[in-house]
């Protein structure tokens, strides 16, 4: 860094190193900010795929038909019993039949 030779340099200097500390601290949270979004955006997909989470419920928490369907039939369909035997919303689909 070079030395200041009369006043007049020190306080241009002095007042370069306040503006640039002033700008990088406007800066900061913007940049940080737009960092946290764009994050964000690239973990969203990442939460929204878990098919080891779903795996790891069902082998916990799989009847013994369920897993004989595993077994047999594959991942796909064994995991389709599974969640429509834990979804309540399904007993409400069920049509009612009335009595003529």
């Amino acid at each position: 860094m070079l030395k200041p030779t009369s006043l007049a340099d020190f306080a241009g200097q002095w007042q370069n190193a306040t503006t640039m500390a002033a700008f990088l601290v406007l800066l900061f949270p913007v940049l940080l900010l737009g960092f946290m979004l764009l994050m964000g955006r690239v973990e969203e997909p990442l939460n929204r795929f878990t098919p080891e989470r779903d795996i790891e419920q069902f082998l916990d928490d799989a009847n013994p038909d369920e897993l004989e369907t595993f077994v047999h039939e594959g991942t796909e369909s064994a995991l389709r019993r599974f969640r429509n035997r834990l979804n309540p919303r399904r007993l409400l689909r069920t049509p009612v039949r009335r009595q003529p």
